[in-house]
């Protein structure tokens, strides 16, 4: 048995011995000493004080009166560090104690609280489980679908021909051309006529006629 096993075991009340105390009245124990003790420092703290009082009052005029209250002072400080010691001692106790009736209690009530959940599962059913959720998802695609239909617009549902879009395109865009080239105006022709020749150039023209005419009569 491993002493986690014998700590929750020993845990409950009704299956602690007869005799054994329980957690809370230990821990109520160890602070009760714990209170005492510390009581029982400050009464020797104050014992010190007096006694080193005391040597100083008498100091080497009573000597032996001097002495004495500084054996007294040194029983006192060696009590003092024993219930140091002691302190140390039952703190370290209580805290172990602290946190091992904080784990059993912290056990317990995951013990409960995993009864609870299986419980809680063996009331379910898998297989109604699983029909639940598609009787679910069912009723979400039903809930889509009528979404869907309402949420479409009226008319729009009509199929046309592209190839008949294309065409009745294409005449608006030759339409649209026609327009265009009918605002286009060409360049008019200039009214100015063009320059007649020079006079230079009769002359040479008549001359060349006359020596043709010399040169069939010479032949």
């Amino acid at each position: 048995m491993s002493k986690l096993t014998k700590l929750l075991k020993g845990g409950g009340g009704a299956s602690r011995k007869r005799g054994t105390p329980s957690a809370q009245e230990a821990l109520g124990r160890l602070r009760e000493t714990e209170e005492m003790l510390t009581k029982k420092q400050e009464f020797l703290e104050k014992k010190i004080e007096q006694e080193v009082a005391t040597a100083r009052k008498h100091g080497t005029k009573n000597k032996r009166a001097a002495l004495q209250a500084l054996k007294r002072k040194k029983r006192f400080e060696k009590q003092l560090v024993q219930i140091d010691g002691t302190l140390s001692t039952i703190e370290f106790q209580r805290e172990a104690l602290e946190n091992s009736h904080t784990n059993t209690e912290v056990l317990k009530n995951m013990g409960y609280a995993a009864k609870a959940m299986k419980a809680v599962h063996d009331n379910m059913d898998l297989d109604k489980i699983d029909s639940l959720m598609q009787d679910i998802n069912e009723q979400q695609d039903v809930a889509q679908e009528i979404s869907n239909a309402i949420s479409q617009p009226a008319g729009f549902g009509e199929e046309f021909d592209e190839d008949e879009l294309m065409a009745e395109l294409e005449e608006l865009e030759q339409e649209e051309l026609n327009k265009h080239m009918a605002n286009v105006r060409l360049p008019s022709v200039p009214a100015t006529s063009l320059p007649s020749r020079p006079a230079t150039s009769r002359k040479r023209m008549e001359d060349d006629d006359e020596m043709k005419q010399l040169a069939a009569w010479a032949t």
